[in-house]
């Protein structure tokens, strides 16, 4: 592993990514039919709330009361909300010297929500398996043709090389998952999120739980308290 570039990411890699980023505004949403329980009371490590279903409503009411779907195999509808919480904060992105050079050298081109349907589709292709199911892509779709989900696209020839996804709401951006096809891909679409976050006044980004991936580029935990009013200061 490289070190990370000491100076101001931005400019290690030479400025910004060149990418236009320009969301629709999002549709209101009917009230949810479900109630999320309050996310401060929420016990160990596993689901803090079952049921309900993947409609826009729901999965928005759920990320603004602390919770975000995750599911399992033996269940769908499982809501979470670990303590501690992950958020890359804004800022406080980790690029290393080989990934700023691979974005000065413009080897990638990136657009923004140009082929959500595409990187929602890539990340749920793991060999591992995946915990993106039929009910919840149609949910995100959903969202994304409301203005609420976005995701970013990073192509090489013409073809789709990494990306990521997620949900707005108010000044928090909810990263759910990426993927990569060619080296570095996922981890421009990350400086390029961070990138967008920055411009738009986003003061929350919220990556659920750490990953070597994400914990290399600067994410860390935060008890579940702290989370959830940083939370409340966002969507407000």
């Amino acid at each position: 592993m490289t070190e990370s570039t000491s100076i101001r990411w931005d400019h290690a890699i030479g400025g910004t990514i060149p990418f236009e980023a320009a969301p629709r505004p999002p549709t209101a949403l009917a009230r949810s039919d479900y109630y999320f329980p309050d996310a401060h009371l929420a016990e160990g490590d596993g689901p803090a709330a079952v049921g309900a279903d993947f409609s826009p409503s729901t999965i928005i009411e759920a990320y603004r009361a602390g919770y975000f779907p995750w599911p399992h195999d033996a269940e769908e509808y499982l809501w979470f909300s670990p303590d501690p919480r992950a958020v890359l904060p804004v800022g406080g992105l980790h690029v290393s010297g080989r990934l700023a050079r691979t974005i000065r050298q413009r080897r990638f081109r990136l657009t923004f929500d140009t082929a959500f349907g595409h990187v929602l589709a890539a990340c749920a292709d793991r060999v591992e398996g995946s915990w993106i199911t039929p009910a919840y892509t149609d949910g995100y779709v959903a969202l994304h043709r409301l203005g609420w989900a976005h995701s970013i696209e990073v192509w090489q020839d013409d073809l789709l090389a990494g990306g990521l996804y997620g949900i707005r709401t108010g000044n928090m951006f909810g990263a759910e998952s990426m993927f990569h096809r060619v080296s570095d891909a996922s981890k421009v679409a990350m400086v390029a999120l961070m990138q967008w976050v920055e411009r738009e006044g986003i003061t929350l980004v919220d990556v659920q739980v750490t990953t070597p991936h994400t914990a290399r580029m600067g994410a860390v935990e935060v008890p579940r308290d702290e989370y959830l009013l940083l939370l409340r200061n966002a969507i407000q």
